[in-house]
């Protein structure tokens, strides 16, 4: 059988979800945690694979068991001592062994946390992009309305990333909101490319900057050249907020 896990981190300290080497990653952490509670040797595998410095209060893992565990309650209070306080597992059940954390996924839903003001917040500074010129948020809007809807994101593509089938994608929400100085871009998809939301936020402040017009976030996703859009946003104001089945 498996054991389903809804996980929340700060992922400030690691190096992203994915065991690599070099450097501490929430996969390496939640799997030393499994181990010593269950008392064997176990793979954790994530639902969306999060880069170095981006937060989760929605990831979805799955990890198959020889036994489930009479009491799952007292399981999660046992991950959540073994694991340092930047990571928590709020929630454990259990799934048919056919479930695929990653496959499955009907859609995720990523925010990202903008501070606009002319002084850095340090209650955000770990949790938004700190952004001191004004931004126009009614523009910001606009272009980023153009995302809706089933198109090719090359053009917003990480320039590193490796070869994929396809860079069409199904975004299914796509807007801003702004409480006071902070301005959060929230946007669903079917399925994303690596960076593809900190590329669309870079871009989108461009527009924001008046730099770009907000029609130019049409003409960049039609262009599928990574070149014709925004820096990539850095990776602290990015959250990884659901996963929908």
């Amino acid at each position: 059988m498996q054991l389903r896990l809804t996980v929340e981190y700060e992922g400030t300290a690691y190096q992203g979800w994915q065991v690599q080497p070099g450097g501490a990653t929430v996969q390496e952490v939640l799997e030393r945690a499994l181990a010593t509670a269950l008392r064997e040797p176990v793979r954790v595998r994530g639902a969306g694979r999060t880069d170095a410095g981006v937060h989760a209060c929605g990831q979805v893992a799955a990890v198959r068991v020889r036994h489930v565990p009479p009491d799952l309650e007292r399981l999660r209070r046992s991950l959540n001592a073994l694991t340092p306080d930047d990571v928590a597992v709020r929630d454990i059940a259990v799934v048919d062994d056919a479930f695929d954390p990653r496959r499955h996924a009907r859609s995720r839903v990523y925010e990202y946390r903008i501070w606009n003001a002319p002084a850095p917040s340090p209650f955000w500074r770990r949790h938004a992009w700190h952004v001191p010129l004004p931004l126009d948020v009614a523009a910001m809007e606009e272009a980023v309305a153009a995302l809706a809807g089933e198109h090719d994101f090359a053009a917003f593509r990480g320039a590193d990333a490796g070869p994929q089938r396809s860079t069409v994608r199904r975004v299914l929400e796509t807007a801003v909101r702004a409480d006071g100085p902070l301005l959060v871009y929230r946007i669903e998809a079917t399925g994303f490319l690596k960076h593809m939301v900190r590329n669309i936020v870079g871009t989108m402040v461009e527009v924001g900057r008046g730099e770009r017009s907000p029609s130019s976030m049409r003409d960049i996703l039609e262009s599928r050249d990574r070149t014709q859009a925004g820096p990539t946003a850095p990776p602290h104001g990015l959250l990884l907020v659901a996963v929908r089945y």
